[in-house]
């Protein structure tokens, strides 16, 4: 504080302007000063700055000779290795021409060898050709000579036999094909009984096995159905006031009541066997419940309609199970319940379609062919029958419809379309089905037919038979599953009354509808009769 105070007092006394003069003085020289030390510090750092940029210089320019002297040695070593392959590439071409040329001078000597061997054949063809046609000449001359004496003999031979050409050639004609008949036949007649030996044994032995393990049940329906009443007034009541409990009865299930004076009995008379269940349903429930009236009848008829077809639905399904095919529409399942009501004289579509299936089935195991397609077939071949009424056509194409349009196998739609025989068979199962088919049909009992019917088919039988030249009489026999032919012996011989056994069935084929098969039996014989006087 004190020397402060001394220097302030002291520049006070002496004055100030002398004093900024030396401190001006002295601030340039120490700028001077330090810019002369700043350019040798600067100056230093240059120098070094350029050693060490020479220096970077020189390790980078030894650097390069380096790198260049490995590249080209890198260089030098690709070069020798691309020459390497690239000769022996050289060397293997080389080769491949070589083997080249030596297959087309290989080629080349056979081709000349050919071609000299074509020549001489051509040489050969001509000297050939010239015999051949000198050959030709000859034959004509030959034909003509021929020619001249087949007429002279031809002549001769109809002045000897006094028959002209033409006679003499359609009496040689008659001759030989009344001789080729009877050997045609013998022939066919031997062939069809070592045939019969074999295969109509093993044949009735299959079909045996297969009847024998299926024994099927069946059930006849007919156009008209009963109904049992509890009491004789009842029948007022079905009737109701004016008819009106009938006619609604009869407008909603489509049946007609007929009441007549048989006692307690009502008949119910329709062609669609699903309605007069419907309305032999009802009816008993309306019975049952003692309330008779149109507004009820409805309500009777409403549930019983949903209760049918829950029971066409069961029936279809336990028909499927029962029958162990898998994989059917739903749709197809139903329509085959359907077959539950429906009947083909007399019997029921369901149940015999049922037994075609198991038959077919056991056909199938016995020859090793596909059971579950035999079965499946087997099952659906009548299932147009269920709707064959509602919509146009015969029930094999109503089925074939049905069938096609719900992705049934091809195999199974040729099943169901040949087992009448209206198309050729696809595969073994369809003649199974249809074999199976006639078997369930013919069998006694299954069927029932009208008396009518019956009766012109034994007549229609006989007609046939008889319209033949050379039968003597002919009988239907076996409920007109067989009809037997006797033939006058000098008119027919034994290999003709085959012939004439076949055309006898084919006409019965194309005229006559009927179940089952026909039997024909030709029969031949001679007699001869003496009397002892």
């Amino acid at each position: 504080m004190v020397n402060i105070s001394i220097l302030s007092a002291s520049i006070f006394s002496v004055g100030i302007g002398p004093i900024l003069a030396w401190l001006g003085i002295g601030l340039a020289a120490g700028i001077t000063s330090g810019a002369i030390l700043m350019k040798i510090v600067l100056e230093s750092k240059l120098k070094k700055a350029k050693s060490t940029a020479s220096k970077i210089i020189e390790n980078a320019y030894s650097e390069a000779k380096n790198i260049s002297k490995e590249a080209i040695l890198e260089a030098k070593e690709e070069t020798h290795r691309l020459k390497t392959e690239t000769d022996q590439e050289v060397r293997e071409r080389r080769l491949e021409v070589q083997k080249l040329e030596e297959k087309i001078y290989a080629k080349e000597e056979f081709l000349n060898k050919k071609e000299e061997q074509l020549d001489i054949k051509s040489e050969n063809l001509e000297q050939g050709k010239k015999e051949i046609e000198e050959k030709l000449k000859d034959l004509d001359v030959t034909k003509k000579e021929l020619e001249l004496s087949k007429l002279s003999i031809t002549k001769e031979l109809e002045k000897v036999s006094n028959l002209s050409k033409e006679e003499a050639k359609n009496m040689l004609i008659n001759s030989l094909t009344e001789e080729a008949k009877k050997s045609a036949a013998k022939t066919v007649r031997d062939i069809e009984e070592e045939a019969k030996e074999t295969a109509n044994k093993k044949a009735q032995n299959l079909i045996a096995m297969a009847i024998q393990r299926c024994a099927a049940d069946h059930t006849s329906e007919v156009t008209v159905t009963s109904v049992t009443l509890p009491n004789e007034e009842i029948k007022g009541r079905i009737i109701g006031r004016e008819g009106r409990n009938i006619k609604a009865l009869e407008n909603a299930t489509g049946v007609d009541l007929i009441i007549d004076d048989t006692p307690e009995n009502i008949v119910l008379s329709g062609f669609d066997p699903v309605r007069r269940e419907v309305a032999r349903l009802s009816l008993e429930k309306l019975m049952m419940d003692g309330r008779i009236h149109p507004t009820r009848i409805e309500e009777v008829v409403e549930k019983v309609k949903r209760d049918i077809d829950q029971t066409i639905k069961e029936a279809g399904e336990n028909a499927v199970f029962e029958a162990d095919v898998n994989g059917l529409h739903p749709e197809i399942v139903k329509t085959l319940g359907r077959l539950k009501y429906r009947t083909s004289y007399g019997q029921n579509v369901l149940k015999h379609s049922q037994e075609v299936c198991y038959i077919a089935g056991l056909l199938a195991a016995e020859i090793g062919a596909d059971i579950k397609l035999a079965k499946r077939g087997g099952l659906l071949h009548d299932l147009g029958k269920a709707i064959d009424h509602e919509t146009e056509g015969t029930h094999v194409s109503i089925g074939v419809n049905l069938a096609r349009k719900y992705k049934e196998n091809e195999n199974v739609i040729n099943c169901i379309e040949a087992h009448h025989g209206d198309v050729e068979f696809k595969c073994i199962e369809a003649v199974l089905v249809q074999a199976a088919d006639a078997i369930s049909s013919s069998r006694p009992g299954a069927r029932r037919e009208s008396i009518e019917n019956y009766i012109k088919r034994l007549e229609q039988l006989e007609t046939i038979a008889d319209s033949f030249k050379g039968v003597d009489k002919s009988y239907a026999i076996s409920a007109g599953r067989e009809v037997r032919v006797i033939v006058k012996p000098e008119e027919i011989t034994d290999d003709e009354a085959m012939f004439l056994a076949k055309d006898i069935a084919k006409k019965i084929e194309e005229e006559m509808e009927y179940p089952g098969q026909i039997k024909v039996n030709v029969i031949r014989e001679n007699r001869a009769i003496e009397y002892a006087k």
